[in-house]
């Protein structure tokens, strides 16, 4: 005997349903949920979610609505911040002080120096072994263990400390 899934499924929280408010226009609404969208599923800071809602290669949205947006919107940034730290250092291998820089660069992730910091001093990253695996990058481009050394430690390269780019190679 088959038994059928009801097709109505109303076991839905209420207080996750949102109510409209019919005083907020439409496209607010709509910004809203774009900018909910973006911090759930990309882990996206404040500015990063409103730069896209706005952008003329992004959504496009107006920017007074892109501010109701970010200003409404219920996000945890630190918590964010963290998530894409741990999307540098798993995938990309970069020092703690790499990951600080890309997470407040106006060029990377746009968070705030406290959601970076926040996330940096959260992260549970063994930034010997990023070391490590940026020195084997480096090795395959036939570099000397010197060069390797110094670009490791170079402000203007991977800035691991001395100490992870000394283990690394």
């Amino acid at each position: 005997e088959q038994t059928s899934e009801p097709v109505n499924d109303t076991t839905e929280d209420v207080a996750d349903v949102p109510v409209e408010d019919p005083d907020v226009p439409t496209e607010y609404t709509s910004a809203l949920n774009r900018a909910e969208a973006y911090s759930s599923t990309m882990s996206m800071s404040k500015q990063g979610i409103y730069d896209q809602l706005t952008s003329e290669y992004g959504d496009q949205f107006s920017a007074e609505a892109a501010q109701y947006a970010v200003d409404n919107i219920e996000a945890d940034w630190n918590a964010n911040a963290l998530a894409k730290a741990g999307e540098y250092s798993e995938s990309m291998y970069m020092s703690k002080q790499g990951i600080y820089d890309q997470l407040v660069s106006e060029y990377g992730e746009q968070f705030t120096a406290d959601e970076a910091q926040y996330a940096v001093d959260n992260l549970e990253a063994d930034y010997k072994a990023n070391a490590l695996e940026k020195a084997k990058s480096y090795q395959e481009m036939d570099m000397s263990p010197e060069a390797i050394r110094d670009q490791l430690v170079s402000e203007y390269g991977e800035q691991f400390t001395q100490e992870e780019a000394d283990y690394a190679v």
